[in-house]
């Protein structure tokens, strides 16, 4: 999905083509006056995005009841807008500063704490699901023994992530746990993008900035700061390294559907996986 189609969507859920756009990733996410549209790709044929979209209106109400700060939704349900799932919002006020890493963990500690919802199911954090779907829009833009190569990865460390024995309790994530994923307004920290909540691990959540240290540039003072506001480092866990593989090949084949459109992400894409079959672990991962 691109923007053009994005804003084609967003004009026939009845909002301005000319409403801003705030971020396009996996979805299209506008500022439409006082509310934020999102706009999700196709689901035609892929029934998972319609569910997903539904699932994550009903957290936000779910997180509002049990006192977690969190971005709420202006309408209970999704719309279907010419095959794509589109939700609404509650405009946040603006971020009084850039989220930290600290201001992640107090928000973790809360999700963490609670029980897994009785109005609803929560998945397991699939996090490698994604996969094939994106190698397949990546088609041959991409060499196919890359392709080969993070699909073994996938089955491998799927396998190895079935056997681990978790440190903390299993529950509620939210699955994607960066500081991107917090908005810092007036009255303080709240969680945003609600879509990859799961019932799983509660260690997925704390291998993202492990991650984000070693391959992104966290500075490692903030990861520290993270790890000490939240009470426990994940590095610690044995497990972690299967963790952190499984998501290293989930973002690597994430990169891959941008290809065919974009030559800064094949760039990416092929630096990430040339990082991985070398098997060096501090190699850079950049944006494209």
């Amino acid at each position: 999905m691109n923007e053009m189609r994005a804003r084609e969507v967003l004009t026939a859920a009845g909002f301005p083509g000319t409403a801003e756009l705030l971020a396009l990733g996996e979805n299209a996410v506008f500022a439409a006056g006082d509310l934020v549209v999102k706009v999700g790709r196709d689901a035609t044929g892929h029934p998972e995005l319609r569910e997903r979209a539904a699932r994550e209106v009903a957290l936000a109400d779910w997180l509002a009841a049990s006192g977690v700060p969190a971005v709420r939704a202006a309408e209970r349900r999704p719309r279907l807008v010419e095959g794509h799932p589109v939700t609404l919002w509650h405009r946040l006020p603006d971020p009084v500063r850039p989220a930290e890493p600290r201001d992640l963990a107090p928000l973790l500690a809360l999700v963490h704490a609670l029980p897994a919802p009785r109005e609803f199911a929560l998945p397991r954090r699939e996090l490698l699901g994604g996969v094939e779907r994106w190698l397949s829009l990546a088609g041959d833009a991409i060499d196919p023994a890359d392709a080969d190569y993070l699909r073994e990865r996938r089955d491998g460390f799927a396998a190895a992530a079935a056997d681990l024995v978790p440190h903390l309790p299993p529950g509620p994530i939210h699955g994607d746990a960066l500081p991107r994923n917090v908005h810092v307004g007036p009255d303080g920290p709240v969680l945003v993008d609600l879509e990859t909540f799961s019932a799983d691990l509660r260690e997925h959540d704390l291998v993202v900035l492990a991650l984000s240290r070693d391959r992104y540039g966290l500075d490692p003072a903030a990861y520290d700061a993270f790890t000490s506001a939240y009470g426990w480092d994940v590095r610690e866990w044995e497990g972690c390294a299967v963790l952190r593989g499984a998501r290293e090949t989930a973002s690597c084949a994430w990169v891959s559907q941008h290809a065919p459109a974009n030559p800064k992400a094949l760039a990416e894409f092929r630096r990430r996986v040339a990082s991985l079959r070398e098997g060096d672990p501090e190699v850079r991962w950049y944006p494209f």
